[in-house]
């Protein structure tokens, strides 16, 4: 078994038409949703034109039971189950009005494969058997439309591809199950933003690729990973007033917006196209913002880069600590109030704690964003807005969790407020209500108000009475 399928190519009608698939117990439930089957389709839709697509891997344990031979999906469970009901769906909404008969032999044998699997297979889950019942209907409404012609049949059966691997061992695939399950569960979605955005290149832009795949491996993953996670997912999402606690696989797509090749002549598109176009013809970087749409493939790695540089230089700015000398960020010198914040807040004895990070991360967010909108104009101003704005928060609450910061700055929303204005003056003339004693939770007693940092700026900045 093992020779004819390991670390093969199988098109997805040899994939679908092998008798021995069968998913193990271990196997987590199925989970693909509306949104997966969607992506699916735009996928062969966009690709139609390509001689081969790879769909990705697929990987075996092979086992003998029962006098049987099987073959245990270890990975890759989600996707050939999607591609089961998919070709099952075809053949109960298509079969009988094909016009190219092989198409229609080739169905009518993968028919009996198919119905054998889903017979002898038992889901364990609940959550499995209400996925697998909603996407099949689905999945017949997508394959019953009149725009899914036999050329995107023949395209799916035929030249969608995964590569296939078995494994003997069934310690070694349980070995394998854990490894691939925990690179799920901590693979950084920066990863898998990076094979998606490198699919959306231009097809004259290989030497492009190339660079930018470069310049991506140079950076550390926790740099990348922090840049995503901590600052453009959240500013995106608190800018339209939405929560930004976590960041992970199922948020990437947020970072998915049009690719201007295959957009369509959308007017929004349109105009993203003169502003790439204008670039390239200038020579001139591109004007990238925070909250704008995303163009796909060698923009979205200049944008990381762009940001990378930026957040970098912004934060590097901030963390000046000597005594009395003024705070610099992007090459402006902070005003004494401004540059007494900053050092401030990279000094005092409990900036570690994990509440206080929280904190220092909405800080940052919010002078990111204005720094990204208006540049450095007023920008000690908008230095002490953002602090009074993100550490109201802290004093008022005993503990600060991940909670506590979204629901914050989903309710006193001045990343939104930046998102809005049009000048620099709309965010300096924001108002912040006064901290009184009573508001004041980070404290154990009155002798210790004094030696607070904190407290002793606002008081200075009179926003404390």
């Amino acid at each position: 078994m093992k020779p004819d399928l390991d670390k093969t190519v199988l098109p997805v009608h040899a994939l679908l038409g092998l008798r021995q698939l069968s998913i193990p117990a271990y196997q987590r439930p199925y989970k693909w949703g509306l949104k997966n089957i969607s992506d699916l389709f735009s996928d062969i839709g966009r690709h139609l034109g390509k001689t081969a697509y790879r769909l990705g891997t697929v990987v075996f344990h092979a086992r003998a039971d029962g006098g049987g031979a099987w073959l245990d999906i270890v990975d890759g469970q989600q996707r050939t189950l999607t591609l089961l009901l998919a070709v099952k769906a075809i053949i109960a909404c298509r079969l009988g009005t094909l016009e190219r008969p092989e198409l229609a032999n080739m169905l009518t044998e993968l028919g009996p494969a198919i119905d054998a699997f889903m017979t002898r297979q038992r889901f364990a889950s609940r959550i499995s058997e209400v996925n697998l019942r909603q996407n099949y209907q689905e999945l017949r409404r997508l394959v019953g439309r009149p725009e899914f012609t036999e050329q995107h049949i023949d395209f799916l059966l035929n030249r969608c591809e995964l590569v296939s691997f078995v494994l003997d061992d069934v310690s070694e695939a349980f070995q394998f199950f854990d490894s691939q399950n925990a690179r799920g569960r901590d693979l950084a979605p920066h990863d898998l933003l990076k094979a998606y955005h490198l699919r959306e290149f231009a097809g004259d832009e290989e030497a492009l690729k190339a660079g930018a795949v470069a310049h991506w491996e140079r950076l550390q993953s926790a740099h990348l990973e922090t840049l995503f996670a901590s600052y453009l997912y959240r500013v995106r999402q608190w800018a339209e007033g939405k929560p930004a606690r976590y960041f992970g696989k199922e948020q990437v797509d947020l970072f998915k917006g049009v690719n201007l090749d295959r957009g369509g002549h959308f007017p929004y598109v349109d105009a993203l196209r003169i502003v790439h176009q204008s670039a390239d013809e200038s020579g001139t970087a591109f004007p990238f913002h925070l909250d704008q749409m995303i163009i796909n493939g060698r923009r979205f790695f200049e944008m990381a880069e762009h940001y990378q540089r930026q957040v970098s230089a912004i934060i590097a700015g901030g963390q000046k600590t000597d005594s009395e000398q003024p705070v610099a960020i992007l090459d402006t010198e902070l005003t004494p109030q401004a540059s007494r914040i900053i050092r401030t807040l990279n000094s005092y004895k409990r900036r570690t704690r994990p509440g206080d990070r929280y904190v220092r991360a909405m800080f940052d967010c919010a002078l990111i964003f204005y720094i990204d909108k208006f540049g450095t104009h007023g920008l000690s101003a908008a230095v002490e807005k953002c602090f009074i704005w993100a550490y109201s928060c802290r004093l008022r609450q005993q503990v600060v969790q991940l909670a506590t910061m979204d629901n914050y700055v989903l309710k006193h929303n001045l990343i939104r407020a930046i998102h809005d204005a049009r000048l620099p003056d709309d965010i300096h003339a924001l108002a912040w209500p006064t901290l009184t004693a009573s508001d004041y939770k980070n404290s154990k007693g009155a002798a210790s108000d004094a030696k607070d940092k904190l407290l002793q700026l606002f008081k200075e900045m009179k926003y404390y009475e």
